[in-house]
């Protein structure tokens, strides 16, 4: 029986929206089930300490002959694991990187240099506290935050509007486990041995040759990590490393349209012909149609989320807690060192270190949100976790241990809590000042590359306007057809929103859509053009030629006129204008949302555009946007 998207959705909507999907795909989810495994780990420490100890402690041998590898289980976890992790988040980054926030390098300076400052006060605050108990070389653990908790904090505790501020947090983190992980390769590695170094770094060569190449084999790619995380352990450097490395390597620009039609081809070609053979191409051609790095992200994301930050979390989390050791780390200058390094180092280093590239640079770079969203990021960074125990693992043992994890844990409630407060405070704010406050004045950066132009292009709704949607359609295409209703709905609703419509007939797969687009344009010649595009995305099964000549005559139009058009194909110029103006925006498929400008990415309901809308709406205001005054 196939099912059928509920009343209200897409059925691109709902595929990403039922239970498990919209769990698995948002941070504040990944986030609980971290927790809850770092809860699971203090019940079982506390109810059955031994037994916890054995168990990851407990020696894995994996190899074969005389090539074997014994470590406990925990470190496997910690340095065989987590590298599958700071993979995922290399890929995060390097997205960043190519299509999105960072993409214009000068916003990577404010957040990177942030995150750096941000470091450095927290180890100096650290050192200073924890000096009087001899522990100052455990400095490293105050100096990451843990990526998934403080985005999930941010999810739960940020405002909605937190695109941009997504986007500075997670370049400060970034900067942040770099400096962390090249930490522990280095202050924290043992003697390094220099030729197993020497052979991951050239394992790391061969893939960027690879790659150039256009090898695309995931086995071989799967196959040089593992000799790469094999080189660095025998070096004596910790082989986490190498995941992050591997991920920022993995491109995430939008393929090209050929590439897509020649995935169309391809599956046609299987159509007619269902071999085995043509399968295996169509599955080719269809996984080369899209960016390496989206594939992989949500092949992989899913799995570092639900299963391996929670196991790192449940090996590394069992703290036993009882009266003694929680005095003791009351009492304890490592464990206050750790909670000020965190709760006050992160956010003043943060604002301090984004304050002195605005002042130095005369203003000229400035954070690409408002000062309050930089506090945020701030107070937020103060969440540390992963690398935290990674480096308390590898620095501290015994009753310092169970201090420093316990001053670790207590900075992530506390920096929680500010967090939250930040934010709260800031939504009590005017709308204008709370706009500007959360996006500062940094321009937004620009998706459209053809800028809308109300004497050329199609447009719905009142011209002065502080939100513009643009949509990239194809009016064969039934997602098209599904998304209208919610447009229409978002421009009854949204009554201050101008609506555009650009032609993007697919006409690979679409064979009608060419004919459709050029009526569309024949009617607007005469006066009709939203009454042609309502009636065509109403009837998308009904595109013939002789259902539009229908279509012109329920109009009203001059049907001789309207049909002599289509026959000499007098609006293709047009067609192919709109066609050019979405390959120079990155436009590959239909329907693509422009609001304000900035690529719509994400579900296209009523809920998702409206929520766009309001973003859109925010930031004009932020930028000083005025309603018209009455003539």
């Amino acid at each position: 029986m196939t099912s059928v998207p509920p009343a209200g959705t897409t059925r691109w909507s709902w595929a990403r929206q039922i239970p498990l999907r919209r769990f698995v795909r948002t941070e504040s989810s990944g986030s609980v089930a971290l927790i809850a495994a770092f809860v699971a780990a203090l019940v079982w420490a506390n109810l059955d300490p031994d037994g916890y100890a054995h168990v990851w402690h407990t020696e894995v041998v994996v190899g074969w002959g005389d090539h074997v590898l014994a470590m406990p289980a925990v470190e496997w976890i910690n340095s065989g694991l987590m590298a599958f992790y700071f993979f995922v988040v290399g890929l995060e980054t390097r997205r960043e990187f190519d299509v999105g926030e960072l993409r214009e390098r000068r916003r990577v300076i404010q957040p990177v240099v942030a995150g750096v400052v941000g470091m450095a006060v927290s180890a100096v605050i650290f050192v200073v506290v924890a000096q009087s108990v001899d522990a100052a070389h455990g400095w490293g653990v105050a100096l990451s935050t843990d990526t998934a908790l403080a985005l999930g904090v941010l999810a739960l505790a940020g405002p909605r509007l937190s695109d941009r501020l997504r986007a500075f947090l997670l370049t400060v983190l970034i900067t942040d486990d770099v400096i962390a992980l090249v930490a522990i390769a280095t202050v924290y590695a043992g003697d390094v041995q220099v030729v197993p170094l020497l052979v991951a770094v050239a394992v790391v060569l061969l893939v960027v040759v690879l790659k150039r190449l256009g090898v695309r084999s995931g086995l071989v790619y799967l196959g040089l990590a593992v000799v790469a995380w094999l080189g660095l352990h025998d070096a004596g450097v910790d082989p986490v490393v190498i995941g992050l490395v591997l991920g920022l390597l993995v491109l995430a620009r939008p393929v090209s349209r050929d590439r897509l039609e020649e995935a169309t081809d391809l599956f046609r070609d299987f159509r007619e012909q269902p071999t085995p053979e043509l399968a295996r191409s169509a599955l080719a051609g269809v996984q080369a149609a899209l960016p390496a790095n989206d594939r992989l992200q949500d092949r992989f994301h899913p799995w570092t989320s639900f299963v391996i930050v929670p196991l790192f979390a449940l090996a590394n989390g069992g703290i036993v807690l009882n009266a003694d050791s929680l005095r003791a780390a009351a009492t304890s200058p490592l464990t206050w060192g750790v909670i000020l390094a965190f709760v006050v180092g992160k956010p003043v280093g943060v604002v301090a270190g984004s304050w002195l590239v605005t002042r130095l640079s005369r203003r000229r770079l400035r954070p690409a949100v408002g000062w309050a969203a930089v506090l945020g990021a701030g107070t937020v960074s103060g969440v540390g976790f992963t690398i935290s125990l990674l480096i308390a693992a590898i620095a501290f043992e015994g009753p310092a241990l169970e201090q420093a994890k316990i001053g670790i844990v207590a900075a992530a409630v506390v920096a929680s809590l500010v967090t939250w407060l930040v934010f709260r405070v800031t939504a009590l704010l005017p709308t204008r000042r709370r706009a500007r406050a959360l996006l500062g004045d940094v321009a937004d950066l620009v998706d459209l590359v053809e800028p809308v132009d109300p004497e050329r292009d199609h447009v719905r709704g009142p011209a002065h306007s502080p939100v513009t949607v643009v949509e990239y359609g194809d009016f064969q295409c039934p997602y098209c057809g599904q998304a209208e209703p919610f447009v229409r709905q978002l421009l009854a609703d949204e009554l201050d929103v101008r609506y555009v419509w650009r032609h993007l007939p697919l006409r690979d797969v679409h064979p009608r859509a060419q004919l459709a687009a050029e009526a569309a344009e024949a009617a607007s010649d005469q006066g009709a053009f939203w009454e042609m595009h309502d009636l065509l995305l109403d009837r998308q099964e009904a595109l013939k030629p002789e259902d539009l000549l229908d279509y012109a005559r329920e109009l009203g139009l001059d049907v001789p006129r309207f049909a002599a058009e289509l026959r000499r194909h007098a609006h293709a110029d047009r067609i192919e204008a709109d066609l050019e103006s979405a390959d120079l925006s990155g436009v590959r498929g239909t329907p693509t949302f422009f609001v304000n400008g900035r690529r719509h990415r994400g579900a296209y309901d009523t809920a998702a555009l409206e929520e766009a809308v309001e973003a859109a709406r925010a930031r004009a205001y932020a930028d000083g946007w005025q309603p018209a005054r009455p003539e």
